[in-house]
């Protein structure tokens, strides 16, 4: 599953917005390099399972939410390569309508639901006497292992700024540690009072050459607003780029409002990731219907 000649698709928008503050932004297609295992999810697991395989354990044991990209990444990566994997979900029981668990299941993926309290102390649970021979992959997959694989996402395109949307700040790290040292990283995080997660970065990483922007939330962690999904709707006609509403729309808007701004720096060349993401839009769907907004993506 692993192969190591993966080559991402980097594409180049265009609009007069870019063009009369002098940016290049160029977009890094993450969500091209694979159907169910999408994205940053990919290199994050990269060295979490190779290890897991090296030292024999049969079963991966990771968290999520009842939505979470890395759920069915993880279920998925591990119907290729012959692995049991358990979901500890965050929330209600399985249901036949939440589309992300449909898919974990088709994979195999076993499902523990736990409340949120429980939840809330998952780390410090020895998940080894409940599930025998299990290697424990935390929540979004951040560890020094997934940094490691982020590391080796970026494309040498040539750019000064590299934007990143951040959920738990492991893609982030990875993508600090591979900057040239002109080169600069944005850290646009999808939860509100994201500032915490400068914390966690800096215990896998050196450079000071990153900033965390923590305005384009919209509220919090999917939290949407009819202005997002407008955004969404145009970006993708424009474009032809389908953006998530939990982390890549944010950037996404964060990125065009920032120029309008002018708080990037004029004949700078930007990479934006697009960390994929987008299997959870089928049951955000529902939410922005029940609202409803206009959908066109």
């Amino acid at each position: 599953m692993f192969s190591e000649d993966k080559k991402q698709i980097v594409v180049e928008l265009y609009s007069p917005l870019l063009l009369s503050k002098g940016v290049k932004l160029l977009v890094q297609r993450e969500y091209t390099n694979d159907v169910d295992c999408m994205g940053n999810k990919w290199w994050k697991l990269k060295y979490n399972l190779k290890k897991a395989i090296a030292l024999k354990h049969d079963t991966i044991v990771t968290f999520g939410g009842a939505f979470s990209n890395h759920i069915v990444a993880t279920a998925s990566a591990c119907h290729r390569l012959g692995l049991n994997s358990i979901g500890i979900i965050r929330g209600e029981e399985f249901s036949k309508q939440n589309p992300t668990l449909r898919k974990a299941a088709s994979f195999g993926m076993n499902f523990k639901f736990i409340d949120r309290n429980q939840y809330r102390l998952k780390d410090s649970i020895d998940w080894s006497q409940d599930y025998e021979n299990c290697y424990v992959v935390p929540e979004g997959g951040t560890n020094d292992l997934a940094v490691k694989g982020c590391a080796e996402m970026i494309q040498d395109v040539g750019f000064d700024i590299a934007c990143v949307p951040v959920g738990t700040g492991g893609t982030l790290s990875g993508i600090i540690n591979s900057l040239k040292s002109h080169q600069t990283a944005i850290g646009f995080s999808s939860l509100k009072g994201g500032e915490f997660l400068t914390e966690t970065i800096n215990e896998y990483v050196n450079s000071k050459n990153w900033s965390m922007n923590t305005d384009y939330h919209f509220g919090g962690y999917a939290k949407i607003s009819e202005e997002l999904i407008t955004f969404m709707n145009d970006f993708k006609e424009e474009h032809s780029i389908l953006l998530d509403p939990v982390y890549t729309a944010k950037m996404f808007y964060g990125i065009f409002d920032m120029l309008k701004k002018d708080l990037i720096m004029p004949n700078s060349t930007i990479l934006a990731i697009h960390t994929g993401g987008t299997q959870g839009i089928e049951g955000m769907n529902e939410r922005i219907k029940s609202k409803g907004w206009k959908i066109d993506f």
